[in-house]
């Protein structure tokens, strides 16, 4: 028996920020609204504001969140939170301010810095949060993750707890309208990333495997057409309940290889965290396949990317085969026409290896993983 669990009130469908309103006003008597510079010129955050001023509810925006978050962000964000007597945190934006949401009400009540509680599970009674993500990807909205670059270290740390969990969530596709085709496809991509990984994780469970696997047909159909025209609608909508469903699977059954290798990109080359797990995708689910044809066979049938008259080895090596053709699809540049320095690459990867396999999500892959097979994998992926 495993346990399943979500935000605990979601809201979704366009417009639904107005349905909304009550819960996000009965938080508390003033908010600290985490998100980066862009998102507050954006109507989707004049909504938020209108909404918190009319239900009498004052708020402090802290806009400090460039890019991916790192401790220095949190710190911050936590200063702003604690000298202006704020009571509740929202984040609005991408999954860098629904995390940094995350840390700084983990900081708000813990000891110490936010590094100290790598490997382990955070705790308190943190003040209440709701995430508003403006992308379909990260999932971050329903999870009890949150990721954050020690600067120090040059790492990205993966920090959990139950507590972690946003109190609301509230996904309104039209949020997402305005999100150019590179965040698009990285996001997406990203949700991607999560739904496989889940549906193939050791720690899969039933529930986490119908959501997953629903995710993965909804992406395959429409994250190609969102990545077309960013107008269309229905894809947006489809796109932004397929990140949920991913976010709701990999906070209960995890993630896996491709993170694990994803995250050392991130905090070394500064490469977007979608973008690193898409440049992974393929080359990683083709070295875990052969530890469960049956599920990849599984995501082959659901995509329609398989064939009845195919073995299950078969099916899933076409399901494998077309993760890659989704990337391309979505125009995922190589490491090197990304502008990574390649050499630079090469010499980190013994410490990328080591930091892959320190964080943990590599040993939820269906077979074993050893330092030996990351770098390999790293090398291919530099081909």
């Amino acid at each position: 028996m495993s346990l399943f669990f979500a935000p605990d009130k979601i809201y979704t469908g366009a417009g639904c920020i107005n349905e909304a309103g009550d819960a996000l006003t009965s938080l508390g008597k003033k908010a600290l609204i985490v998100t980066g510079g862009h998102v507050v010129r954006l109507e989707c955050f004049e909504k938020l504001t209108a909404i918190l001023e009319k239900g009498g509810v004052e708020y402090t925006v802290f806009s400090g969140i460039t890019g991916e978050p790192t401790d220095k962000m949190i710190e911050a964000g936590l200063d702003v939170y604690k000298s202006s007597g704020c009571d509740f945190i929202i984040g609005i934006g991408g999954g860098s301010p629904l995390d940094s949401m995350k840390a700084i009400a983990a900081m708000s009540v813990n000891r110490g810095k936010i590094a100290d509680y790598m490997g382990r599970v955070i705790g308190g009674k943190l003040p209440p949060m709701a995430a508003i993500p403006t992308t379909a990807g990260t999932g971050s909205e329903a999870t009890q993750f949150t990721v954050i670059t020690d600067s120090e270290n040059g790492i990205k740390m993966l920090l959990k707890g139950d507590v972690l969990v946003p109190d609301i969530a509230v996904i309104d596709p039209e949020f997402t309208i305005s999100s150019p085709k590179s965040v698009t496809a990285s996001t997406g991509l990203d949700a991607l990333t999560h739904a496989v990984e889940a549906y193939t994780s050791r720690k899969a469970q039933p529930l986490t495997d119908a959501v997953a696997a629903d995710a993965v047909r909804r992406i395959f159909e429409y994250l190609p057409r969102a990545y077309k025209d960013g107008s269309d609608k229905k894809a947006r909508e489809e796109m932004s309940v397929a990140a949920l469903e991913a976010g709701f699977a990999i906070n209960n059954s995890s993630v896996t290889i491709v993170h694990g290798m994803s995250r050392p990109i991130g905090a070394l080359f500064h490469v977007p965290h979608g973008l690193s797990n898409a440049m992974l995708l393929s080359e990683c689910m083709a070295f875990a396949c052969d530890g469960a044809y049956e599920k990849f066979a599984r995501l082959g049938d659901i995509t329609g990317v398989s064939k009845p008259s195919m073995t299950e080895k078969e099916k899933a090596e076409a399901f494998v085969a077309a993760l890659g053709e989704i990337c391309a699809v979505c125009e995922v540049p190589t490491l090197a026409e990304y502008g990574t320095d390649i050499e630079a690459f090469r010499r980190s990867i013994d410490k990328m290896s080591d930091d892959a396999l320190a964080s943990g999500s590599p040993g939820n892959t269906v077979k074993t993983v050893t330092k030996e097979d990351i770098v390999r994998l790293y090398e291919a992926v530099l081909k």
